[in-house]
């Protein structure tokens, strides 16, 4: 894929939509399109952050260890960012992610990432809008966890 490719990719994700060509430009430039297969680990839990994702295709699953083991928590797919919060909190993964079926993702240094934050207010508002809803499906995670812990112990 040339560098023309990769800019009209990234026009129809929405959180870049509204950049400038020649920022657009400029991310494809300073990224790199990743591929991984299905079942292959994109990232794992304790991993040092230092690369968000864009899903270009498919899709990832996040996996988060409990007491019984593994579980998938979430399944994200295309346009989404991930592994945003570890360069954000400068602070380790937070769960491993794991290949969905066939994936293409757009590698975005932590450098590229904050540059991109700091002269696109949009993309920086996008970003916001992300976490939050990503907080909100947590928090409604946790509140459907907590009711069946409660039904199993009979409170």
């Amino acid at each position: 894929m040339d560098l023309a490719e990769e800019t009209d990719l990234l026009r129809k994700i929405p959180m870049f939509a509204k950049m400038e060509t020649s920022k657009l430009k400029l991310l494809a430039f300073a990224s790199e399109m990743v591929s991984f297969q299905n079942g292959d680990i994109v990232f794992n839990n304790g991993d040092n952050a230092d690369y968000a994702y864009v899903i270009m295709e498919g899709a990832v699953d996040v996996i988060t260890e409990t007491d019984k083991g593994p579980v998938v928590t979430v399944t994200l797919s295309q346009n989404q960012l991930i592994g945003e919060l570890g360069l954000l909190n400068n602070t380790p993964r937070i769960a491993t992610l794991i290949a969905n079926g066939n994936l293409l993702a757009m590698k975005i240094t932590a450098e590229m990432f904050f540059r991109i934050l700091r002269e696109n207010s949009e993309v920086a508002l996008d970003v916001i809008r992300m976490l939050s809803d990503k907080l909100t499906h947590s928090h409604e995670h946790v509140e459907i966890l907590q009711r069946q812990a409660n039904q199993q112990t009979g409170n």
